[in-house]
């Protein structure tokens, strides 16, 4: 059975991020399921998603082999304040499902204590303080078990491409990443 990953985005998502996780993944032939707030989300730039379901559609029984959180400081604030979205994170994180998270949305998974303190972390650097206590890096992606987090925008390639390679292997992440001629 194929990948398939969860990415739920809300007001004020950095798009960018959104947006390069969902075509990246789909070019590596994984089933993505967008999931907003609303019937039209607008992200932090006036850029306008429509989702393929609602967040409250979602059942916390509902499995994916990955859940990816863009960031964007609202949109991590409003991903933040969803218990729906809550409660899949928790149960999903429990049965030792893969989160990934770039930007500011690392903050939803130590604030939900999901995220192990041992783990190594990274984040949009002008939240960095918001993870005392925990092992925190600034390398562009680290992978940490279950978890893969990065920095932001500049990333966000870097990010989905480590992600690809784990969910499906290097090869396909090494030919998505010369067909888009990155680096």
């Amino acid at each position: 059975m194929s990948a398939t990953v969860l990415i739920p985005i809300a007001q004020g998502t950095d798009e960018i991020e959104a947006i390069v996780a969902v075509n990246l993944l789909r070019r590596a032939n994984v089933y993505v399921r967008v999931a907003g707030e609303n019937e039209i989300v607008t992200c932090s730039k006036g850029t306008k998603i429509i989702p393929d379901i609602l967040i409250d559609s979602l059942n916390s029984d509902m499995e994916f082999t990955a859940i990816v959180l863009p960031g964007g400081r609202t949109g991590t604030l409003n991903l933040l304040n969803n218990s729906k979205l809550q409660k899949l994170l928790e149960k999903h994180s429990n049965r030792g499902g893969i989160i990934a998270s770039i930007c500011a949305a690392p903050s939803i998974l130590t604030a939900h204590k999901i995220f192990p303190k041992d783990a190594a972390i990274t984040s949009h650097p002008t939240i960095k303080d918001m993870f005392e206590g925990y092992n925190y890096s600034e390398e562009r992606v680290v992978v940490a078990g279950n978890f893969i987090t990065s920095r932001g925008v500049g990333t966000s390639i870097d990010f989905t491409l480590k992600l690809i390679e784990i969910l499906v292997n290097k090869e396909t992440a090494d030919n998505i990443a010369a067909d888009i001629v990155w680096r």
